[in-house]
């Protein structure tokens, strides 16, 4: 069937879809279109970041399915920052399992991840439609950091590591409005429904029929001998590692049915300095803060070109051989690198082709997304 767009950027009077639909003009995308509850606030935005007059906007609400899937019907993918998917996003994944169109999102709610799963898949797979969850920070560096790290243990040591230690060294710039309202939706359903406290706390939530090796929790801070640092808790570890796991899993256990991952943070400063740091890191959370950004708001440009992350993979073998895999973004997290991320990750799908299913982007896209991300976007990934 053939489609009006490419791609439609659903949200994109949020902060995060504005700056997806600026990234699409300065690339000189064609035929995409914005869409949004609001045709005149997407008007001003569309004129705001210097988009062509006649770029098409369409009207779609997350209360109204058939808005919804009138607007899945018309695109090959859809691209929605509209978050928390929890609230507004199971419709027009519905839609877009029903209409065979691919969609990509930001989300790092492993929860309603896994109802969507469940839920949709069969028919994802029946009509050809590729759904990819968390194509922003969460979770594509790590993500595409282990499956690199992997694929270069499989050429050096001829099999995969057992066990693969994420380390996030540096991060300039802070988490998305959209991320700390996501937590707060997902700590809000636990607390009406407490069954899905063993789901957040599984690492193989997303691995339906399996379950792996026991995880290291990485919810204290503890000192790393493999780095000679000590090391604190990781906000993002919760949903990162059931995406690394998921990819594992959709990929017929590539890493091995033994593999061991976890994610910290690495604290600055060495020996009691370096604890010191670690404990405090621990005591923080950044998203419990309410003076951070709210959904729709975010931070300056400056403040975004100047953000960076570095994140170290460590690829241990059985017999103490190492291999180590280290990707750096040159944007913030939370918003800069991540507009690019899921832009990039949309245009992947669009020149691709692949089976319908619920995906990650490793499993899907994996080298053809990096080499993508290497080019365009600022991500660097090195063995």
């Amino acid at each position: 069937m053939a489609r009006d767009f490419d791609i439609i950027v659903y949200g994109a009077t949020g902060f995060t879809g504005r700056l997806v639909a600026e990234y699409l003009v300065q690339t000189g995308a064609t035929r995409w279109a914005m869409a949004g509850r609001s045709p005149s606030k997407l008007g001003e935005v569309r004129d705001s970041i210097g988009a062509p007059t006649d770029t098409p906007l369409v009207t779609a609400n997350a209360d109204d399915p058939a808005s919804l899937k009138a607007m899945a019907e018309r695109a090959s993918v859809i691209l929605t920052t509209v978050g928390p998917y929890q609230l507004y996003g199971s419709d027009l994944v519905a839609a877009c399992a029903a209409t065979g169109t691919a969609y990509v999102d930001l989300c790092g709610e492993p929860a309603w991840m896994r109802g969507m799963i469940d839920a949709h898949e069969s028919a994802a797979k029946a009509s050809g439609a590729r759904i990819v969850f968390s194509c922003g920070f969460d979770s594509i560096p790590f993500d595409l950091g282990v499956l690199t790290l992997q694929e270069a243990a499989m050429a050096r040591f001829r099999q995969p590591c057992p066990r693969v230690k994420g380390r996030v060294r540096t991060m300039k710039g802070g988490f998305s409005g959209g991320t700390a309202a996501s937590l707060k939706a997902t700590l809000a359903a636990a607390a009406r429904d407490p069954s899905l406290l063993k789901l957040l706390a599984s690492p193989f939530a997303l691995t339906p029929g399996f379950s792996g090796p026991h995880q290291p929790a990485g919810l204290l801070p503890e000192y790393d001998p493999s780095l000679g640092a000590w090391v604190a808790p990781f906000i993002m570890a919760p949903i990162n590692t059931k995406n690394v796991h998921r990819t594992n899993f959709l990929t017929g256990h590539r890493y091995g049915t033994d593999f061991v991952y976890d994610e910290m943070m690495v604290a600055p400063g060495l020996g009691d300095m370096g604890k010191a740091a670690a404990e405090a890191i621990a005591r923080i959370n950044p998203l419990a803060s309410d003076k951070g950004p709210k959904p729709g708001e975010g931070p300056s440009k400056e403040e975004r070109d100047t953000g960076h992350y570095d994140i170290l993979f460590a690829g241990l073998m059985p017999n103490g051989d190492r291999i180590d895999c280290v990707v750096t973004g040159d944007r913030d997290p939370g918003y800069g690198s991540t507009s690019k991320m899921i832009a990039e990750t949309a245009l992947c799908l669009v020149e691709s082709e692949g089976d319908g299913g619920i995906w990650t982007p490793g499993a899907l896209l994996g080298a053809k997304l990096r080499d993508r991300l290497q080019a365009k976007a600022g991500l660097t990934f090195t063995v």
